[in-house]
C-alpha cells in the first residue's frame, strides 16, 4: 500500500559540482591528462569485456538506476530507528527491478527531476511528476519503479525510516 503526497512547500535542490575540479583539484598537465585518458580508455574497456565475459550487454547496463546514500542516521529519540536517504536517478527508459524493501521500512518518495511510474502492491501503477511524492508501508512489494520518459532521466529522493539493524534496504525479486 502506499499514499500519495500533494506537492507543497517541500523543496530539494542539488548542486551539481565541476567534476573537473572535484576529479583533478584544478589544472592537470599535458602529460597527466594522456596518461588519465589512457586509464580511462583501458577501464572503461575492461567493464565492457566484464560485461560481455558475464553474458550482459553494454547496453543493458545503461538502463538501470543509480542509488547514492545522500543521508544516514540513528533517529535520537526513536530507540533502534534509523533514517537513510537515498537518490534515484533513472536514465531515460531506466528501471529498476520489482523488489521488496526491508521488512521494516516505512518510505516516502518524492519526485525530484522527470516523471517517475511506481506501482506498489495490487494498486494500479501511476506517474508522479516533480514535486509529486508517495509512500510505502512495510512489507510493501514495489512491482514497478521506473522512468516514465524514453527521452529524459528522471530521479526521486527516497526517505526510510527503517530498524536501524534492519538490512539490506532493497531486495530484488528472486526470478
Amino acid at each position: 500500500m502506499h499514499g500519495y503526497v500533494q506537492p507543497g512547500n517541500v523543496t530539494a535542490s542539488f548542486e551539481k559540482a565541476d567534476s573537473r575540479a572535484l576529479l583533478w583539484g584544478g589544472d592537470i598537465s599535458k602529460r597527466e591528462g594522456k596518461t588519465m585518458r589512457r586509464v580511462m580508455r583501458t577501464g572503461s574497456l575492461g567493464l565492457v569485456l566484464a560485461a560481455i565475459a558475464l553474458g550482459g550487454s553494454p547496453g543493458l547496463a545503461q538502463n538501470v538506476e543509480q542509488v547514492k546514500l545522500v543521508f544516514e542516521h540513528v533517529i535520537p529519540n526513536i530507540e533502534g530507528k534509523s533514517m537513510v536517504a537515498v537518490v534515484v536517478t533513472y536514465p531515460p527508459a531506466g528501471k529498476s527491478p520489482a523488489h521488496h524493501h526491508a521488512r521494516s521500512a516505512f518510505i516516502y518518495a518524492h519526485v525530484l527531476s522527470g516523471a517517475i511510474r511506481s506501482q506498489v502492491g495490487d494498486e494500479p501503477a501511476k506517474v508522479y511528476q516533480v514535486g509529486e511524492g508517495f509512500y510505502e508501508v512495510p512489507g510493501s512489494h514495489h512491482r514497478i519503479s521506473e522512468n516514465a520518459s524514453d527521452r529524459d532521466p528522471a530521479s526521486l529522493l527516497a526517505v526510510f525510516v527503517v530498524d536501524s539493524k534492519d538490512k539490506p534496504l532493497t531486495i530484488p525479486d528472486q526470478k
